[in-house]
């Protein structure tokens, strides 16, 4: 198997073309921070380099800098009456040119003030409103960090705070929370579940269907989100998606972990190719599934000899319609599959979704487009409205394999499937240099259809676990103010609302931030925010029982769970490049749904397997708490070297209607992660071979314990939901090591890297099961040694 990996990457290491002139265009558009408005006349200057490089900003806010010499590169942005902005680690190379969106502040000038300095941009979000518990993230991280895979959720899983959930899946956990409280967002709009082999519900899975080439700079909050977010209790993804080139054609061809892959970007029509940042452009990308590939290398997937298939497109159309106007079209859809079929399975190997006991067929697909409108009714104020549509299928047979003679006997199949219609508002008013005013709505109305039949041996016939369609709505709204007291500190307040019409459940939810700058090297942050989420959707509708062939729905008076969170935060800048952040939370959570008997169940536990839970009868009388302490300290890239360094100390703990408090299923009280990395030029001084390293250790999860001589009574496993999260797995431990190398050439530019992930094959626990043919508790590990070839050609 090594010796075929290794000549598969020794083919896609080869070079084209000759030595070429060593520079590239950076372009972009400066903007008001707040009020959005273009800024021109503003200066952009490249630092650091032998000859002088500058540009100012025209009428629309755009500029263009030639002849940029390739590699990691600082731009300073300054404009009279703001604050200067610095820049680093602008990525140039000879396949693309460099397109930036930056956004300015409007200094206050008072004759006492102390202005604070302008230093290195590396921190701050993309939402001026996010002050505490956020991280922005630029795409190229989710390339440059080892194990990440090109996936922002196994990139944030870096963070203080953060978690995944296992390896074979990107389901993150944020403070202890479930992965269920987590919310995605594109461009402005709630989607579903942005990932292949997902499910409805669900915020996770094996692969992302998002797409790191079209991402642009983005923002992951964790706790207290300002007064725009709702319906999430744990997390947020706000993603934004770039604009194409709109001066030139570019492409791209990809083959790695994702997929083979191929896009393309450039103007809608050649007579905007002169206009530098102002013409129409258009931005498109198709995967197509390789783990088939890596599995006949013989790779461990984990699936057994399953194979799975899936693709996914990306797309987005940009259209200036003046220095005033804006239109955008985007879109996202994927489709995957996999058959898990007990009945062909090799049981000496590993499989951790199947089960030999069973033939299992499942798919999944989402579809998302949407089109926004932004328009400056003047330099201070701006509405923005986005429309949206969604859908997503559902779908998994289940056999179970007759003992006797292993013919499949049906056993479960499920069909869900939901389509949403959203609108999306927002009206930005920048009052003064001290004031601004935002507000929002947003509708989200959709159709279900949900059916989920068990069989029932005794019954001789399917029993419907849940049968169900309809349509309902979810009403957001929010304002929010923020005044600027000084340079030094800033407020914000505001309000989020939701009404759930389906059981008419609604509340008003208080958000606070604040940001006070001690020096131009420290500040401290403090958030507070109350936030609900609703229940999974099929949660609402599962069936009680009633009499023969009659069932009632016991669920849909459900409320939303809600959560206040409290976060404080200290910063300090030890050096341009060096930064300390240490943050401390507490988050309380009430109305958690559970059994209405006396019982250890909790919906905060739902996202720990692969299922989610088909209570009936529930009620919202849970609890849970988490608090926390969280450290950072981060080197940016600078002079080819930079290190990440997390350590996250927490506590998660729920209460069924038992009244017993317990460790959640995501407790894991620590985790530690060690990230570095080395750029080393080689040849011609715009070529660089890359080494970058990742530990992480983290203590390890709770499950409940499995009754043996119960479960060799029943066949399969039975718990002791008595002693619920009492039984802890062993502690984590992985290490990944990256080698890449990136080869400039006249106007290409090839990326080849070799990602080692868990090179010293560290044997993790991934569950404790039972196994009827063996009638014997067994452990089920984590993937092993997985090596990630991945081969890019931009041009």
């Amino acid at each position: 198997m090594h010796i075929r990996l290794i000549l598969l990457f020794s083919l896609l290491n080869f070079s084209l073309g000759q030595a070429q002139p060593a520079s590239q265009t950076i372009k972009g558009v400066i903007i008001d921070g707040q009020s959005k408005y273009p800024l021109p006349g503003a200066t952009v200057m490249v630092l650091n380099t032998s000859a002088l490089l500058g540009s100012t900003s025209d009428e629309t806010g755009s500029f263009s800098l030639r002849q940029v010499p390739l590699g990691y590169q600082t731009v300073r942005i300054s404009f009279l009456g703001y604050r200067e902005r610095i820049i680093p680690n602008v990525l140039v190379t000879a396949g693309k040119e460099v397109s930036l969106t930056v956004e300015l502040t409007e200094q206050m000038i008072t004759a006492q003030e102390v202005i604070v300095k302008a230093r290195r941009d590396q921190t701050s979000p993309v939402n001026e409103l996010a002050l505490v518990s956020v991280h922005s993230f630029n795409p190229e991280a989710t390339n440059r960090f080892a194990g990440s895979r090109g996936d922002p959720a196994r990139m944030a899983s870096n963070y203080a705070g953060v978690s995944g959930a296992n390896d074979n899946r990107n389901d993150i956990i944020v403070r202890g929370n479930s992965p269920l409280g987590l919310l995605w967002q594109l461009e402005g709009i709630n989607i579903p579940n942005p990932n292949h082999y997902g499910a409805l519900g669900t915020t996770g899975g094996p692969v992302s269907m998002l797409n790191n080439n079209v991402l642009d700079r983005s923002d992951f909050l964790t706790a207290a989100f300002p007064a725009q977010y709702g319906n999430a209790i744990a997390g947020v993804f706000d993603l934004n998606m770039r604009t194409g080139n709109a001066d030139k054609s570019e492409y791209l061809a990809q083959m790695g972990f994702n997929g083979f892959e191929l896009g393309a970007e450039g103007p809608l029509s050649k007579k905007d190719k002169a206009r530098t940042g102002g013409g129409a452009s258009y931005l498109v990308n198709y995967r197509y599934s390789t783990l088939a590939v890596f599995n006949a290398l013989g790779l461990d997937l984990g699936l057994g000899t399953a194979v799975p298939q899936y693709q996914d497109l990306s797309l987005k159309v940009d259209i200036p319609t003046g220095r005033n106007g804006h239109f955008s079209v985007f879109g996202l859809g994927g489709l995957s599959g996999i058959n898990l079929l007990g009945s062909t399975m090799d049981t000496t190997k590993q499989d951790l979704f199947g089960d030999e006991n069973q033939d299992m067929r499942s798919g999944y697909r989402t579809g998302i487009v949407g089109s926004s409108y932004q328009h400056h009714l003047s330099p201070t104020t701006f509405y923005k409205l986005t429309v949206a549509g969604s859908y997503t299928d559902q779908w998994v047979t289940t056999d179970s394999l007759s003992r006797q003679n292993w013919q499949p006997v049906r056993l479960e199949q499920t069909r869900h499937a939901q389509t949403k219609y959203s609108i999306n508002g927002i009206f930005n008013k920048k009052l003064s240099v001290k004031d601004l005013f935002t507000a929002g709505f947003t509708l989200d109305w959709f159709t279900f259809s949900l059916h989920q039949n068990r069989y029932e041996p005794a019954a001789a016939n399917d029993q419907s676990v849940l049968r169900q369609s309809g349509q309902s709505r979810l009403i957001q709204f929010y304002g929010q103010w923020q005044h600027r007291f000084s340079e030094r500190l800033v407020v914000n307040g505001g309000l989020h609302g939701q009404h759930f019409a389906l059981t008419n459940s609604r509340v008003i939810e208080p958000r606070l931030g604040l940001k006070y700058q001690l020096n131009d090297r420290q500040s401290v942050r403090l958030g507070y925010g109350e936030h609900s989420q609703l229940q999974p959707l099929t949660s609402y509708f599962v069936q009680t029982p009633a009499t023969d062939n009659a069932y009632r729905l016991t669920n849909t008076s459900l409320d939303f769970t809600r959560s206040r969170h409290l976060a404080l935060a200290y910063e300090r800048s030890l050096s341009a490049s060096l930064h300390l952040k240490v943050e401390t939370y507490y988050q309380g959570i009430r109305q958690a749904p559970v059994d209405p008997t006396t019982g250890s169940f909790s919906m905060l536990n739902a996202g720990a397997s692969f299922d989610l839970p088909d209570n009936d009868s529930l009620v919202n009388r849970g609890h849970g708490r988490n608090y926390g302490l969280e450290l950072t300290l981060e080197r940016s890239y600078q002079q080819g070297f930079y290190f990440l360094t997390t350590v996250s100390l927490f506590d998660s703990n729920y209460q069924g209607s038992d009244g017993v408090w317990r460790n959640t299923a995501f407790n894991g009280h620590y985790v530690v992660n060690l990230l570095a990395g080395r750029a080393f030029k080689t040849g011609h001084r715009d070529n660089t071979f890359n080494v970058d390293w990742k530990l992480t250790t983290a203590g390890g999860r709770y499950e409940t314990p499995i009754d043996y001589a119960r479960s060799v009574r029943a066949g399969r496993a039975v718990y002791h939901n008595e002693a619920a999260y009492s039984e802890q797995l062993r502690a984590y431990f992985r290490t990944d090591l990256k080698f890449s190398y990136r080869l400039n050439r006249r106007r290409l530019t090839h990326e080849i890297s070799l990602d080692l992930q868990n090179f010293t094959g560290q044997q993790n626990v991934f569950t404790r099961t039972y196994n009827n043919r063996t009638q014997q508790l067994a452990t089920q590990y984590q993937i092993g040694f997985f090596p990630v070839p991945q081969y890019r050609l931009l041009f």
